[in-house]
């Protein structure tokens, strides 16, 4: 815990506690992974389909995002360079990292983590080679059936997750509309989405200020520190509650923007939403303001 909470070195481990530094790096991998079998099944267990409903209920009360299961995004972790890995860890940011992608819901408690991909690879790769990305694409989320909007009857909606541009855009995915030449009502979308996916930029930034070694570069060989590092943020919202200054910064770093195409379904998906936003039941008072 002091690891986790402090970032020390494994030097400065060595002197304090007087082990050394092999026998540290054992100690903090073993116990980080006790960590996560104890706490994963208890504070990160995939939603079934009512507490989809229950998140996505969450989703509308405070960020107005209806139908709204789950915000994605991934961040880059910085670690110290692998031997004999070449460019593979290599980032576009030009240091060495592994991507932590991470699915939370409105209360800024992951649902589902992936680490240790390549730092070279997109968001949008990693997704789509993450269990979430391939239960989600053979319909295994056990997500609810589709619902009308609030304040409406039809059609019925799918509920979605929202990310950046980063993501292709699907049936169950949403994404911003590209900046070019965006009309009103698109504008509206992307202010819209915005709110909503800003909780998982929230959860990283507590994550970060809560447990210190994250902003320094880590060990490959200690990627468990950041499974353990999430399980330990769940269980600690779920006690402390949340301050929001917390979540203002963080400096983990988001991936390079990638141009990935989307289908027709969620073309449609994405209009239909767009409509309901301006429509008396979905408009929010002040989002021609805002945008």
């Amino acid at each position: 815990f002091r690891y986790l909470g402090t970032g020390q070195s494994l030097a400065s481990l060595h002197y304090a506690f007087l082990v050394g530094k092999s026998t540290a790096s054992v100690i903090i991998r073993e116990t980080c992974v006790a960590i996560w079998d104890a706490l994963h099944a208890a504070v990160m267990a995939q939603p079934h389909k009512e507490q989809w409903k229950e998140i996505a209920d969450v989703f509308q009360q405070t960020c107005q995002f209806p139908n709204c299961a789950g915000a994605i995004d991934g961040k880059h972790i910085r670690i110290k360079k692998p031997v004999r890995s070449g460019s593979q860890y290599y980032n576009y940011k030009k240091y060495f990292s592994f991507v932590l992608f991470a699915m939370c819901d409105a209360n800024y408690s992951f649902r589902y983590i992936d680490v240790g991909s390549y730092g070279s690879r997109s968001d949008s790769a990693v997704f789509a080679h993450s269990d979430f990305g391939k239960m989600l694409q053979n319909k295994a989320l056990d997500l609810p059936e589709h619902t009308a909007l609030p304040g409406t009857t039809s059609p019925a909606m799918p509920f979605v997750f929202v990310g950046d541009e980063a993501f292709a855009l699907g049936e169950n995915l949403m994404r911003p509309y590209s900046s070019r030449g965006l009309s009103l009502a698109r504008r509206v979308f992307n202010y819209r989405l915005t709110r909503a996916r800003r909780v998982v930029e929230c959860a990283f930034g507590i994550l970060a200020n809560k447990w210190r070694f994250l902003h320094t570069p880590i060990h490959l060989k200690l990627e468990t520190a950041v499974k353990a590092a999430c399980v330990l943020h769940n269980f600690v919202r779920a006690r402390d509650g949340y301050n929001f200054e917390d979540s203002l910064t963080h400096s983990l770093h988001s991936h390079r923007p990638s141009v990935v195409r989307g289908h027709r379904q969620g073309a449609a998906v994405r209009e239909q939403i767009t409509a309901y936003f301006l429509s008396p039941h979905g408009a929010l008072p002040w989002q021609l303001d805002a945008i």
